[in-house]
């Protein structure tokens, strides 16, 4: 069914546009078996609490959980509290905690794979803040999400970059966390891209000599790193990588730029996936997975080179605020009610923004109805002065 808005452009103008693109069928499936594939999930907030959302994290829950049910039945699994989620950017440590809780007893409930991310949040950073300080606080992290029974992804760290000053720092913290986990995790390395704090991650500002510390540890540790996802937006880059990995440890493709290419791979080398662009596109993802599971690769790149577009647009600088974007998706589908966010970052992206990341959904498939997403994007517009 089409459906005709009228969308403010880059150019200042006011133009109709009618919906085209035919959405994708959402059917159930299982994971994937060539590869392994995590969608980082976004939270939703309550929107009728009466807080100050800068300073007071609150969650609808059953919307929060039905989205990560609606991910496992595709087959995907969750990649949980992670940047997506708008750690450091919105969502603080007690509430996260909650949500690790909830999502793997929903997970255990239903069968579906989860990953839930560790880091150093709730440290607050002073002048007499230590190296140990760092550790003691992943520890910490690490620990809960064990006890819980969900599998750790290890997050960069704003307070190991912000007090480290040599590459021997970032070794010696990773050493000792590495030495105390329980059970294989998966590195997350974070590019500044998505967050400005993160700066310098691995004591070099040349990546090329930082990939070369984060390798290091790798090998030191390779029996207690499942993989390593890298968050960088450059493909060569993670190519190179992937190639020095010791063997048994996985690479888990992060760039949301380069993602088809990167998945299918080439030289008999690929990456599995750890994405947030895996929130928005689920249904294309899931799909792709199964015709690379069938040995279809022109099918595999043909349904997903449509949402390279729109991954690139909700992505684009800044890119930390690619969340918005993808909750604004979830809310045009239906999987909320409303287009409120943890922190108020529903505010980060104009209008101008939000018109053309509809436009690329629809040309990808992924509107499931055009008519409601229409009337809910008019809405928005409404709100800011489009009549």
């Amino acid at each position: 069914m089409m459906s005709s808005i009228r969308l403010p452009r880059r150019n200042g103008s006011i133009q109709l546009y009618e919906t085209t693109g035919t959405p994708l069928a959402i059917e159930s499936c299982s994971p994937p078996v060539t590869r392994i594939a995590y969608a980082a999930a976004h939270v939703v907030a309550r929107p009728l609490a009466d807080v100050d959302p800068a300073s007071t994290t609150v969650v609808d829950w059953e919307t929060t959980l039905a989205f990560r049910r609606h991910l496992w039945s595709l087959g995907l699994f969750v990649a949980e509290a992670m940047d997506t989620a708008q750690r450091g950017m919105g969502l603080d440590w007690e509430t996260t905690k909650e949500l690790i809780r909830r999502s793997v007893a929903d997970a255990r409930a239903c069968g579906g794979g989860i990953a839930c991310g560790a880091g150093t949040d709730h440290l607050q950073i002073t002048p007499g803040t230590t190296l140990t300080d760092v550790v003691r606080a992943y520890e910490e992290q690490c620990e809960f999400i064990e006890s819980t029974g969900g599998r750790v992804i290890v997050m960069a760290s704003r307070a190991l970059a912000a007090i480290a000053r040599t590459p021997d720092d970032y070794a010696n913290v990773y050493d000792e966390l590495l030495s105390g986990v329980s059970q294989p995790v998966i590195l997350h390395w974070l590019g500044d891209m998505f967050d400005p704090a993160l700066t310098g991650y691995w004591g070099h500002p040349d990546v090329s000599a930082a990939m070369d510390v984060c390798l290091d540890v790798i090998r030191r540790h390779a029996r207690k790193v499942e993989g390593i996802k890298i968050s960088l937006l450059d493909a060569e880059l993670e190519v190179q990588m992937r190639s020095k990995l010791p063997v048994g440890v996985k690479m888990y493709t992060g760039d949301d730029f380069h993602y088809p290419d990167l998945i299918l791979g080439r030289d008999q080398t690929y990456s599995h996936a750890l994405l947030g662009i895996f929130d928005a596109i689920a249904p294309a993802a899931a799909k792709a997975l199964q015709a690379l599971d069938e040995g279809d690769t022109a099918r595999f790149s043909a349904i997903l080179a449509p949402t390279v577009p729109l991954s690139r647009h909700i992505f684009q600088a800044p890119t930390r605020f690619y969340k918005t974007g993808v909750v604004f998706l979830a809310y045009l589908n239906g999987h909320q009610n409303h287009f409120r966010m943890v922190g108020g970052l529903e505010s980060m992206r104009s209008l101008v923004h939000l018109s053309e990341l509809f436009i690329l959904a629809d040309q990808a498939g992924l509107i499931r109805d055009p008519e409601i997403a229409a009337n809910r994007m008019r809405l928005v517009l409404a709100l800011g002065g489009v009549e």
